[in-house]
């Protein structure tokens, strides 16, 4: 195993010396660079413009740029924002990344869920109305346009009926004047979220390798407990109203991803157990006069898993750059607004620096993914 690390970290550092590369020189072929916004500018003498020119390196030639860029990037200095001056390209990344982390990891994560648990009974149960309906409705909801689906649950819940913030990250009103700022609160919100992660990991992992009999019964309290006390310790530090808005204006967004993707997952979740059904093992777990819900969640399911698994890694990577569309209709100020902003102001060192964050992310799933599929199959040496 650890050869074979080795040796896709060494393929992962030449695919992103190429990706580097290639990110480069397509984003500097754009016209124009950060003094073109103060050229029409009246106020903005010709000395000054070429000195916003000597200050950002933009008239630097482009080979010199390249190898600034690419020792740049292996150092971790991306340079300064055209746009956020005098804000570093890696502390706005900072800042907008676990926004759009958060976001669509946590709706990747149910319509994997969701999608997984589907998929798992419409293989198991197939020919009724629940596999019809799961599929069309799935299907419909999988291939519509995004755009309007986002706009339509905006005009529903938002507009109409009210319950929710129409969109952005948080109500200005209510943080005016409010004590502590936002990252703050969102960053202690993801610290609360892995935590509690942590501990009903650990509550399944125990109960599920000592086999206890009352193991629903541990679990369902755990999680009872960890609640009670994430509660408590929010309410006692008088920020969980500015943390709770957060989670309204997340809730429209989430729930918008997580309809239009876990028919990807239900699907492929079907066809996979299907395609395991048919082995021979499955028939010998039966033979055992094992329980069908044994046979079906820790026989057929675990091995239609690799597929599915892959599927949700790389969703999770692919994620990161934002979701453009899905940011822009909520006003959700992501890495998705970042890059559209970053490309409309011409923000070349910020533009750089989110897609090669991305890429970098991509690189590093494929490498989760390949040590899962060991880990899930043991069949599979390296």
């Amino acid at each position: 195993m650890a050869k074979y690390l080795l040796k896709r970290l060494a393929q992962i550092l030449v695919t992103l010396f190429v990706f580097l590369t290639l990110v480069f020189f397509i984003v500097n072929a754009q016209p124009g660079d950060v003094s073109n916004f103060y050229a029409l500018n009246p106020d903005v003498p010709p000395e000054t413009r070429e000195r916003l020119q000597d200050l950002f390196g933009v008239n630097e030639p482009l080979w010199k740029q390249y190898l600034v860029h690419i020792k740049n990037t292996f150092t971790g200095n991306f340079g300064i924002s055209f746009s956020h001056y005098p804000r570093s390209v890696a502390d706005v990344i900072m800042e907008r990344l676990p926004r759009t982390v958060v976001l669509f990891m946590t709706a990747t994560a149910l319509s994997f869920y969701l999608g997984f648990a589907l998929g798992k009974i419409l293989a198991w149960r197939r020919g009724g109305w629940f596999e019809y309906t799961s599929t069309v409705g799935g299907v419909t909801l999988y291939t519509v346009f995004t755009p309007w689906f986002g706009l339509m649950m905006i005009w529903l819940f938002a507009f109409k009926a009210g319950w929710l913030p129409i969109g952005k990250f948080l109500d200005p009103v209510l943080w005016r004047d409010a004590s502590i700022d936002a990252n703050s609160v969102f960053n202690q919100m993801i610290l609360t979220a892995f935590v509690v992660s942590v501990v009903v990991f650990a509550v399944f992992v125990i109960t599920g390798q000592r086999r206890m009999g009352n193991a629903r019964i541990i679990r369902i309290a755990s999680i009872a407990l960890a609640s009670l006390a994430v509660a408590g310790v929010w309410i006692s530090s008088g920020t969980v109203v500015f943390a709770w808005d957060i989670l309204r204006h997340m809730v429209l967004p989430v729930v918008t991803l997580t309809l239009i993707s876990f028919a990807g997952t239900m699907l492929l979740t079907r066809n996979s157990m299907l395609e395991t059904m048919r082995e021979d093992f499955v028939m010998a777990a039966r033979a055992k006069g094992l329980p069908e819900r044994a046979v079906r969640d820790k026989h057929v399911a675990r091995n239609a898993l690799l597929p599915v698994v892959t599927s949700f890694i790389f969703s999770l990577a692919f994620a990161v750059d934002g979701g453009v569309i899905t940011e822009s209709i909520f006003s959700w100020p992501g890495m998705g607004q970042t890059l559209v902003s970053a490309t409309l102001t011409e923000d070349l060192p910020l533009a750089v620096g989110a897609f090669v964050f991305v890429g970098i992310f991509v690189l590093v799933a494929h490498l989760v993914a390949d040590v899962l599929y060991a880990y899930l199959d043991p069949r599979i040496r390296y």
